[in-house]
């Protein structure tokens, strides 16, 4: 079943509405999130409050916006016999509100342009979004949200001919920041499993991530007038702050690994004689290798001062785990997503997400939660777009995956 795909008036609809959520400012604010301000911005609020009036307009009566802000909606089954209504198993269906804060998301302003085979990106004709290249699209996640809230207004258009078992969604905030779970209301979420709609190029299928750790190291120097320096008079904390991140491997950087490596990044550096800190990610799919990262940053860091003269504190904080080893104990949840993915059309990639969802907390909560692409490309940048089509397939998958009984699932 292509629902969207092929329909031009639900196509527009879609790119209406992805254009209109663009232009809300919801970004995050990494260091506010970090100080355990939550939300950690007021604009998160505004965007929510907007998708709890259209949920609410599309007919959907428990509609709750916490004291947190998340906005999470429950719809249920319209299946009347209740031996058939046990074959469709209760979804949460979840995507972010938040924009990263790297570069502005706000006053965006959407470029649309129509593309031929030739000249499109995804090598078909396609409709193609960009931002006007001052700011990023917020495509990531908004691109989600759509594709989510697309395919909800139509199967509620089409209720009659389309039989859907319970239906959960959630739309979390400060994900940009990893603290996106870190008040999840739990307590009023029962879904079997839940799907987070997050990824990028279509097909992409993901039920593997990074162990997530984050390092702070601080440099403790020696001020003294510059004249008087020499002897070790001085020790300058932002000297070794820098000699610090010189030293650390090279092939263990983000810009010289792919596919199953892990990377240390220096994020942030910050500092002056006296005082110098630095902010790290570890990024690495098993744990062994991040004890690794753990034993280079301390010993690196310890190395530093010792030639220097001056004196160092490293701590690390867990962010994440790798939801595979989860995911694996739940192989009918990829399983009856390789059928959406089939019944939309879409051939399924699986690879290992560079990075991480909300849907890594929440399989570590308990929830098994695989990721499923949206259509964005090129995150977190002023480059960042948005295939149409792509995004239009994200929601056949949707809508595929919540009609879809076991009985069919397993037949097919």
């Amino acid at each position: 079943m292509n629902y969207i795909y092929n329909n031009e008036a639900e196509k527009n609809m879609m790119l209406e509405r992805f254009c209109r959520y663009a232009r809300i400012w919801s970004e995050s604010d990494g260091k506010a999130a970090d100080e355990g301000v939550f939300p950690s911005t007021e604009c998160q609020w505004d965007f929510a409050r907007i998708l709890v009036k259209e949920l609410r307009n599309l007919g959907t009566r428990n509609v709750y916006l916490t004291d947190f802000c998340y906005v999470v909606a429950k719809i249920d089954s319209n299946i009347e016999d209740a031996e058939e209504r046990k074959k469709y198993p209760a979804i949460l269906l979840m995507a972010h509100l938040d924009t990263v804060d790297e570069v502005s998301g706000r006053n965006v302003r959407p470029v649309i342009t129509i593309k031929s085979d030739d000249e499109s990106p995804t090598g078909t004709a396609d409709t193609i979004i960009k931002s006007d290249g001052t700011t990023l699209l917020g495509a990531d996640d908004k691109a989600g949200i759509t594709a989510i809230m697309c395919a909800l207004d139509y199967m509620q258009r089409h209720y009659e001919e389309l039989p859907h078992g319970p239906i959960q969604v959630m739309f979390s905030p400060d994900e940009e920041t990893g603290h996106g779970m870190d008040k999840v209301p739990l307590k009023i979420l029962s879904p079997d499993f839940a799907v987070t709609v997050d990824g990028g190029d279509e097909g992409e299928l993901e039920s593997e991530c990074f162990n997530a750790w984050y390092a702070q190291v601080r440099f403790t120097g020696k001020a003294c007038h510059t004249g008087d320096a020499k002897a070790n008079r001085m020790v300058n904390a932002t000297v070794m702050a820098g000699a610090f991140t010189s030293a650390l491997p090279r092939d263990k950087a983000p810009e010289t690994t792919e596919g199953h490596e892990g990377f240390i990044a220096v994020m942030e550096c910050a500092g002056s004689i006296e005082s110098a800190e630095i902010g790290l990610l570890l990024r690495a799919f098993t744990t062994e290798e991040i004890e690794n990262q753990k034993r280079i940053v301390s010993e690196t860091a310890e190395k530093i001062s010792g030639e220097f003269g001056g004196k160092c504190e490293v701590t690390f904080r867990q962010q994440y785990v790798n939801m595979k080893a989860k995911l694996d104990e739940h192989p009918q949840v990829l399983e009856r997503l390789r059928h959406a993915f089939a019944a939309s059309g879409v051939v399924p990639r699986e690879k290992p997400i560079r990075g991480g969802t909300d849907g890594s907390r929440l399989t570590e909560l308990g929830i098994p939660t695989p990721n499923i692409f949206t259509g964005a490309h090129e995150f977190h940048s002023r480059n960042e777009w948005l295939s149409l089509n792509q995004c239009a397939k994200a929601a056949d998958v949707i809508i595929n995956l919540c009609c879809t009984g076991e009985d069919k699932c397993t037949n097919t």
